[in-house]
């Protein structure tokens, strides 16, 4: 049996994945301690200052790297593909963000510096881009929702993707062997965010003026050229409509 370790396994995306691995032999990172539970082992664990990983890692097959915020990304790779590599890990696996080499914005650069560590590394690895989660534009227009005036940049367009969806392929690749850089993933339609705001508020039965706007900048002029986008992805299942419909 394998034992695979996954960091955010807490997370959105990890409590989707986990359940799929339950045939492996499963450890999870944690920040603080807890007791083994559904047949998880928890590792108490800092990525950032790379405190915990060497008895995490110790004895590993497979490593599923989902953890991740606004920060550290790449620091936080770093540490745990080091202490991969000491352990004799045999699959690095990383989600990572469409277009993280494109988009000029601290979080695509933390994602693309993630990525070119584990590839520089001595590690067996598979990384996946996938597009922003459907979650993450729900909190975008929900937060923008509660103004008075809903500002909406101009000219950007999204592909946001179904986390089940994302959890699913993450799973396959996880139990498979290394494959590289796999084929994106995103979600089956494109949506301008005009057109996310509106069917938030119709959703909801909610009304707001729209106010447009020009998203300034290096990230504004990629945003409206459609950097974030692969029209070549392949593609989930469940659309933005159905997302709103259930949650």
């Amino acid at each position: 049996m394998s034992t695979i370790l996954v960091t955010g396994g807490t997370g959105t995306l990890g409590c989707l994945v986990t359940p799929q691995l339950r045939d492996a032999k499963l450890r999870v990172l944690s920040r603080h301690a807890r007791k083994p539970a559904d047949g998880i082992e928890y590792f108490a664990c800092d990525l950032l200052s790379g405190d915990g990983l060497e008895a995490a890692v110790d004895g590993v097959d497979v490593v599923l790297h989902l953890a991740g915020g606004p920060k550290g990304d790449d620091v936080a790779t770093a540490n745990l593909v080091k202490a991969a590599e000491r352990a004799g890990v045999g699959h690095f696996v990383l989600i990572s963000v469409i277009a993280a080499d494109r988009v000029p914005l601290g979080y695509f650069t933390r994602k693309f510096e993630a990525e070119k560590t584990v590839i520089a590394s001595g590690l067996p690895w598979t990384i996946l881009r996938a597009a922003q989660f459907h979650g993450f534009c729900l909190d975008a227009v929900r937060a923008a929702a509660k103004l008075p005036v809903v500002p909406v940049p101009g000219g950007m367009r999204f592909q946001p993707v179904d986390a089940h969806d994302v959890a699913a392929r993450l799973a396959e690749l996880t139990l498979g062997a290394p494959a590289g850089r796999v084929p994106d993933l995103a979600g089956p339609k494109i949506y301008t965010m005009r057109e996310l705001v509106e069917d938030y508020l119709r959703t909801n039965g909610k009304r707001r003026p729209k106010l447009p706007v020009r998203l300034p900048g290096k990230a504004g002029r990629a945003y409206r050229a459609g950097d974030n986008l692969n029209l070549d992805a392949e593609t989930g299942t469940r659309t933005w409509e159905e997302f709103l419909a259930r949650d």
